[in-house]
């Protein structure tokens, strides 16, 4: 199969990041046990889903990791030309949902199964394939504890987003929660008989515009655009009328974090002062819903000067947007990201790849095979 090939399979699973995705997984299964990789298949706690995880070569030695993920985020947004589940060619681009983000990459590698296996490997490649990374990295973290037991330690890890093939060093982490502040309901003209919880929100809220600013001041990092960790409040739900006092609220945050400062910590203020509304009668529940770590890889590290040689170009310092990468990094291994395609058409209506962008990439997976048979 050609990597055009295996692309429309993977687009024609509509994977959605949240949803059961045994389809996909059986799908790449079977395809990486034809080419006499050994596989494992991996569940997550939620039943239903599963990560993968396979090799190609001798398991114990040091290798490599090519690292994706499965699911996709939901194609209902309006503007889409075509199914957003059926791979559509117009030129060079190849329109789907996930062609960019980031079926292109596991489309790449598993085209390249047949160069991988054409001579024995000294070094071992290995495919981490994950699920639900769309919900902020939520299937990595149950593939991770299993790595000691499938390979040795490898010497990198290749994080395949989209990066248009130029490799990236480091990126932001990233903390995510969940605020609901549960009042009382009563007639707006008796607002003293109820507990308005949007006014409460608004308190928390306040500390939450004010920590984002703070983080203007530093510290910084002039590799990432900001330079500065950043909070915001992404949205905000509550009340049934005007007329009534609203006795719920519910607000999603969610803080980015330079290399070095903890993003969870920068939402501690936030949820402080959201505690404290306790004292007024007021019932605060604070959910964590998603975090990972930042990215940071020395421009001098092997795996930096491997990807310079592997795409020819020097990796770019850093990016402000997440991947799984930081995850890989807190096991002690290094990590970088390189992929094909563009993160700007990721998330959006009519999402596409580039023909070769795709064989760009097969390319590079290749040429790391080869060096892997020195």
């Amino acid at each position: 199969m050609t990597v055009i090939d295996i692309l429309e399979r993977l687009v024609a699973v509509p994977s959605v990041v949240g949803t059961p995705n045994h389809a996909i997984v059986d799908g790449i299964r079977a395809i990486l046990a034809e080419a006499g990789a050994r596989v494992h298949i991996l569940p997550g706690p939620e039943g239903d889903r599963s990560n993968l995880f396979a090799t190609i070569g001798p398991a114990m030695v040091p290798g490599y990791v090519l690292s994706g993920h499965m699911d996709v985020v939901p194609a209902g947004e309006a503007g889409w030309t075509g199914d957003p589940f059926r791979l559509r060619a117009e030129d060079d681009r190849l329109y789907g949902r996930g062609t960019s983000d980031m079926k292109g990459f596991i489309a790449a590698a598993l085209a390249a199964l047949p160069a991988l296996t054409a001579a024995p490997l000294a070094r071992p490649i290995h495919m981490a394939f994950t699920y639900d990374e769309e919900a902020g990295c939520q299937g990595a973290p149950h593939l991770l504890p299993h790595l000691p037991a499938l390979c040795a330690p490898p010497l990198g890890v290749i994080v395949g987003e989209p990066s248009g093939l130029r490799a990236i060093r480091a990126h932001k982490g990233k903390a995510a929660a969940r605020l609901t502040i549960q009042g009382r309901a009563g007639h707006s003209s008796r607002p003293d008989q109820g507990l308005n919880a949007i006014h409460a929100m608004s308190l928390a809220l306040s500390g939450a515009v004010a920590e984002a600013e703070r983080l203007t001041a530093g510290p910084l990092d002039a590799v990432f655009e900001p330079p500065c960790s950043t909070l915001q409040v992404g949205t905000i739900r509550g009340g049934q009328a005007v007329n009534v006092i609203p006795d719920s609220c519910t607000a999603e945050l969610e803080a980015r974090a330079i290399a070095g400062v903890d993003p969870a910590a920068l939402l501690a203020p936030v949820r402080r002062a959201a505690e404290r509304l306790s004292e007024q009668g007021f019932t605060v529940e604070w959910t964590g819903t998603s975090a990972y770590p930042a990215l940071s890889l020395p421009a001098a590290s092997p795996l930096a000067l491997l990807l310079e040689e592997l795409t020819g170009q020097t990796p770019l310092a850093a990016v402000s947007y997440g991947t799984e990468a930081g995850l890989y990094q807190t096991t002690g291994v290094d990590a970088i990201i390189c992929g094909p395609g563009d993160i700007a058409r990721a998330h959006r209506p009519d999402e596409y790849i580039l023909t070769g962008e795709l064989l760009a990439c097969q390319s590079m997976i290749e040429r790391l095979g080869a060096r892997c048979r020195l």
